[in-house]
C-alpha cells in the first residue's frame, strides 16, 4: 500500500509561484494531483505515468502548471506558475497501482495524501 505525503503549500499573491512535493512509498503505475476548493467537488489537475513520464493537464492549468517526478527519490512535483485566486484549494497527490489507463478521475486512484493548502490572494 502506497503512503503519500504532500508538502510545499502556502500563501502567495496572484501571479506568484509555488512548488508542491509528494513523497511516495510503494509501487505506482501513475500519479496525479487533484484539488478541492470549499464547497466544490474534487477536480483533477494533472497526471503522470510513472514509467513513461507522459503527462496530461486539465485545461484550467495547462501552460501554467507542470507535473514531474524524480523516480530515484520516489517524489512527485507540481510546479505552479502564474497562480490565480481561483487556484486556491487543498491540493492532494494520488497514486494508482495498475493500468492500462490512468484517467484523471478521483475514482481511479486508490491512495491519497493528506493534502496541502494553497491560497492565492488577489
Amino acid at each position: 500500500q502506497e503512503q503519500l505525503a504532500e508538502s510545499g503549500g502556502g500563501s502567495v499573491q496572484a501571479g506568484g509561484s509555488l512548488r508542491l512535493s509528494c513523497s511516495a512509498s510503494g509501487y505506482t503505475y501513475c500519479m496525479a494531483w487533484f484539488r478541492q476548493a470549499p464547497g466544490k467537488e474534487r477536480e483533477g489537475v494533472a497526471r503522470i505515468y510513472t514509467n513513461s513520464g507522459s503527462t496530461y493537464y486539465a485545461d484550467s492549468v495547462k501552460g501554467r502548471f507542470t507535473i514531474s517526478q524524480d523516480n530515484s527519490k520516489n517524489t512527485l512535483y507540481l510546479q505552479m506558475n502564474s497562480l490565480k485566486p481561483e487556484d486556491t484549494a487543498m491540493y492532494f497527490c494520488a497514486a494508482r497501482r495498475s493500468g492500462p489507463t490512468c484517467p484523471l478521475s478521483s475514482s481511479a486512484f486508490g491512495s491519497w495524501g493528506q493534502g496541502t493548502q494553497v491560497t492565492v490572494s488577489s
